[in-house]
């Protein structure tokens, strides 16, 4: 009988002090989440660009983008899709189909 009492205890106090865990966070993990949500901000700034690039590393990008747009086509299609295959069954000579 002693466990029924016990558990609504737990429970009592689990309650009441879950508000204040939830508050009570680790400065650690509130720098992190400060600098994502800074990360996410500059990121919608910049508009698809890589943040805080130098020039040299922006060129070396455009450099990288150009060999693949060759490699792979990327001038005729769009890369970002995928693509799509047609193929058609071969024309086959009947050969002594009509004995």
């Amino acid at each position: 009988m002693l466990a029924p009492r016990i558990s609504v205890a737990l429970r009592r106090s689990f309650s009441t002090s879950l508000p204040v865990v939830q508050k009570a966070v680790d400065p650690i993990q509130k720098l992190f989440l400060d600098k994502i949500k800074e990360y996410d901000q500059k990121s919608k700034a910049a508009g698809g660009k890589l943040l805080e690039a130098s020039t040299e590393i922006q060129r070396e990008l455009d450099a990288e983008l150009d060999k693949l747009k060759k490699m792979y086509g990327g001038d005729t299609a769009d890369l970002s899709k995928f693509p799509s295959f047609h193929f058609e069954d071969p024309v086959v000579d009947p050969i002594n189909m009509q004995k």
